[in-house]
């Protein structure tokens, strides 16, 4: 199978892509490209819990759209971006600390719209959550000169 990615597909790039916004401050790291998937892991600790001690629906939900947005971004042309614009998720499997994993792959990449399928596991590959992201692909514009 060929590979999907457009752009430069790096570990240290896109992990420094991402520095200084909640991608970072939540622990996301990126560890895995593979020819048609990229993988992220998050740590479950007291930056991605809920008061009751297990994995927050929503930090859980930030993994799933970080890790389809940066795979579709990286696998359109240099003059493209994608934006999420529906998000849909399951949360299947309760989990108190340790890390997830989320593998992001594409059900659908084309020219306007991109549809990625993710799914969150536990260390021992059990799934904890797993979900969709429906991305908009948007052109770059062009500088405006005077």
């Amino acid at each position: 199978m060929p590979s999907i990615w457009k752009k430069p597909t790096d570990l240290k790039l896109i992990n420094s892509f991402n520095a200084g916004c909640m991608v970072a401050h939540i622990g996301i790291s990126f560890t895995e490209i593979g020819e048609d998937h990229l993988t992220a892991t998050m740590p479950v600790d007291e930056r991605t819990t809920q008061p009751l001690g297990l994995l927050h629906g929503g930090a859980t939900a930030s993994l799933l759209e970080t890790v389809a947005s940066v795979a579709a971004t990286w696998a359109v042309d240099e003059d493209s971006f994608c934006v999420g614009v529906e998000l849909n998720i399951n949360h299947l499997r309760a989990k108190r600390n340790g890390q997830v994993a989320a593998t992001a792959r594409p059900l659908r990449i084309g020219g306007s719209i991109h549809v990625w399928q993710v799914d969150i596991v536990d260390e021992q590959g059990q799934l904890v959550s797993s979900g969709r992201l429906t991305l908009a692909v948007r052109q770059r514009k062009a500088p405006q000169l005077d």
